[in-house]
């Protein structure tokens, strides 16, 4: 993203943030059925992700097309939550989340060694992570840092406003990270895309595709529980944030195996998450080899 269109972006997101939440909501949509009729790369890109995960979709085209205008829509709208957050009383939106599989959470916090929670680009990530940290408890993301700097430097602002900490994809980062844990936090990762182009060829939805080991590394290092963690959108426009059962790293004296057979075990859960809520699965970008 260049300077000019950072500074499209703030105009855009300072108008939104101002909107009542149906009209900004209107507007995203409206701009989101833009970009899914004119996007050169977005669409084909994530047409060609759907169809790998869900492979009925090669020959259904208008289910396949129905999904990814779906997708580009609820994308939108996510986009529209972001931007409303500066402005947001996280507090009043805390009846617009609902949480399942509180049990796994408590099950991880009770062993003391704080909480991995792993996910997918899913959902209104953003807004859920939000009102978790203002009203649950404090969060931390451990993500990439975003170009320009103006841009990740907005993010990070109005994140820490909200009580998120921002962990960068580095090393400094990942130091924080174990710091973060061993103070019994909660740290937030994906691992459906290899953004630092360091991942490890693995089956995704039965097809070999690089992703990060790093969560899993570091839960074998600390002995953190790694917990699955799903969001999506209610048609209501509401929002679930759904645990699973955790996923412990167990040692037998081989790193990478260790990592490996922790990894493939939330790669299935990811699988899960995104085949349940195709439409949901936020991911215009190259995963796969043979991607447009």
């Amino acid at each position: 993203m260049g300077e000019w269109t950072w500074r499209a972006f703030k105009i855009v997101q300072s108008l939104v943030e101002r909107l009542p939440r149906p009209w900004a909501y209107a507007l995203a949509v409206t701009a989101a059925r833009f970009a899914w009729w004119f996007s050169p790369l977005a669409r084909p890109r994530l047409e060609h992700n759907l169809k790998i995960a869900c492979p009925e979709l090669a020959t259904d085209r208008a289910l396949l097309r129905r999904l990814s205008w779906l997708n580009f829509r609820d994308h939108a709208k996510a986009y529209a939550d972001l931007m409303q957050l500066p402005r947001a009383r996280v507090e009043a939106m805390r009846p617009r989340l609902k949480v399942t599989g509180w049990e796994y959470l408590e099950e991880a916090r009770s062993l003391g060694k704080g909480v991995l929670a792993v996910s997918c680009h899913m959902g209104s990530y953003e807004v859920v992570a939000a009102i978790w940290s203002a009203t649950l408890a404090p969060v931390s993301f451990f993500a990439e840092e975003l170009e320009p700097r103006a841009l990740f430097e907005w993010y990070r602002d109005t994140r820490a406003r909200l009580g998120i900490s921002v962990l960068t994809l580095d090393y400094g980062g990942i130091r924080k990270v174990i710091e973060a844990l061993r103070d019994q936090e909660m740290v937030i990762t994906a691992i459906d895309r290899d953004i630092t182009g360091t991942g490890y060829l693995m089956p995704f939805f039965g097809k070999m595709a690089p992703i990060p080991l790093g969560p899993a590394a570091i839960a074998l290092r600390l002995g953190t529980p790694l917990l699955p963690v799903c969001v999506y959108r209610l048609p209501d426009d509401t929002y679930v944030a759904e645990g699973t059962p955790l996923v412990f790293a167990q040692s037998t004296g081989n790193p990478r195996a260790d990592q490996v057979r922790a990894t493939e075990q939330l790669l299935r859960r990811m699988e899960q998450f995104i085949q349940a809520h195709p439409e949901q699965w936020h991911v215009p970008h190259r995963i796969w080899s043979g991607s447009p």
